[in-house]
């Protein structure tokens, strides 16, 4: 690294976007990973679609229990 940078040409907020969305990586265990492969590739859907079906299931129960 050096010791100073010139940041004088630099703009603030250039890449800044309020409305931006991030997909945040979501590390599943082994076993749970096999099972929602497994879930995947019988109904022909993305890994994905599986993990956010089931957590939006878990949601609504949550919310009953509440």
């Amino acid at each position: 690294m050096r010791k100073e940078y010139d940041f004088s040409k630099g703009e603030r907020g250039k890449f800044f976007n309020r409305d931006m969305k991030l997909n945040i990586p979501i590390y599943l265990e082994d076993q749970i990973s096999q099972v929602v492969e497994k879930i995947a590739s019988k109904k022909g859907i993305d890994r994905s679609a599986v993990v956010n079906a089931l957590l939006k299931e878990d949601i609504k129960n949550m919310e009953t229990m509440l």
